[in-house]
């Protein structure tokens, strides 16, 4: 089991946080006098990021639940990861092309979900496009830009038809050999429902969750909500959008820092599954959805399918709200509404002088408030 550290993080009411870090080997953070306001966080690191609970000052006695809930993000990893040949996905790319491989029904469960947004994507989703990154060089780190025919040969081995899920045997199986499993776009999500499942059932109605600086989980939200930040890479002139989250989930994908150049065109490592070229047209791609996983997967089908697929979607599937940002200096686009999420589209400064938001549900009063691709930065 990973140790946890805890940290207090002062409350400022104006400027950045000003930070008192402090490791704890066991039990709970040291408490302060009564009135004091600060947060708590919790972090381990897993997944090859770091996973985190973040609690308010009086709410300190949640410490240990959120301590047990975060074991569950090892036992997960151990799992799913594709890194470590022990785990059960490692298993099943293994030995699913020879015949069907038995697996628990979580992964089952989590297997199903991924052919369902697979379906409802039109295929920007898919967990078996390893093959084209590998093409590409992103695992390796050693980004490229491959010939037509080894683009096509990746294909071949790339698609969700290929994939047979059994639910009454409990199995799945691989239509042709090839065919690997890559859970890196919804693990992170799918870890932090697991995280939110276990704190909930521990009593605890008050936390935000994260994972990396990609994926967020609010449980609960007193007042208006957790008060998340979504910050854009290349633009300096304040966040692209505010939200408040209640008992809801935000997943946020971009290219990224992997890319490779040629020919003065610059390559992302998120690869379309449909036609073997990184996405392109959308900078970065925003959801906001009931659960995690859902979010997580979704944002990356956004950025691969655009605009038209976020709109669609949404338009089709009440409780999930896409903030895309378009290529080319566009304006965020906004789809969708929640009952547990207010959101807030800032305008560039360059662009409209008034921010457009759409309005869900909110209680009013202060909120705590987070960078959705940073490390949480709570002030209240």
């Amino acid at each position: 089991m990973s140790s946890d550290t805890f940290d207090l993080v002062d409350v400022a009411p104006h400027g950045p946080p000003r930070r008192s870090r402090r490791n704890f080997l066991s039990g709970a953070p040291r408490r302060r006098s009564i009135g004091d306001d600060y947060w708590i966080r919790v972090h381990r690191r897993a997944m090859a990021c770091r996973f985190e609970i973040t609690l308010a000052s009086q709410d300190a006695g949640w410490v240990p639940a959120a301590r047990a809930a975060l074991d569950e993000i090892d036992r997960i990893e151990d799992q799913l990861s594709v890194f470590r040949e022990s785990s059960a996905l490692s298993a099943i790319n293994r030995c699913a092309a020879d015949g069907a491989v038995e697996i628990d029904e979580a992964l089952l469960g989590l297997l199903d979900r991924c052919r369902e947004l697979h379906a409802a994507t039109s295929g920007a989703f898919d967990i078996t496009a390893t093959p084209l990154s590998r093409c590409w060089g992103f695992l390796q780190r050693e980004g490229r830009v491959p010939s037509a025919a080894a683009i096509d040969a990746a294909r071949a081995s790339v698609g969700f038809d290929a994939v047979a899920l059994d639910r009454g045997c409990r199995t799945v199986r691989f239509a042709r050999p090839g065919i690997e499993l890559n859970l890196g776009a919804i693990g992170k999500g799918y870890g932090l429902d697991r995280v939110a499942a276990g704190m909930r059932r521990a009593g605890v109605t008050d936390a935000l969750l994260s994972a990396g600086r990609s994926s967020l989980l609010a449980v609960g939200g007193r007042a208006a909500g957790w008060f998340v930040e979504v910050i854009s890479a290349i633009r300096s002139d304040g966040p692209l959008a505010r939200v408040w989250l209640r008992d809801a989930a935000l997943g946020t994908s971009g290219a990224g820092e992997q890319f490779v150049v040629a020919d003065g065109t610059r390559y992302g490592h998120v690869i379309d599954p449909r036609t073997g070229w990184p996405a392109a047209g959308v900078l970065s791609a925003s959801v906001i959805a009931s659960n995690a996983a859902d979010a997580d997967a979704l944002s990356t089908a956004f950025l691969v399918g655009g605009v038209d697929l976020a709109e669609r979607y949404c338009s089709d599937h009440p409780d999930v709200v896409a903030i895309v940002t378009p290529d080319g200096g566009s304006e965020p686009r906004l789809f969708g509404s929640t009952a547990g999420a207010t959101v807030q589209v800032v305008a560039s400064a360059c662009g409209p002088s008034e921010a457009r938001s759409r309005r869900a549900r909110a209680s009013g009063g202060g909120a705590p408030r987070a960078l959705i691709n940073a490390d949480c930065n709570l002030t209240k």
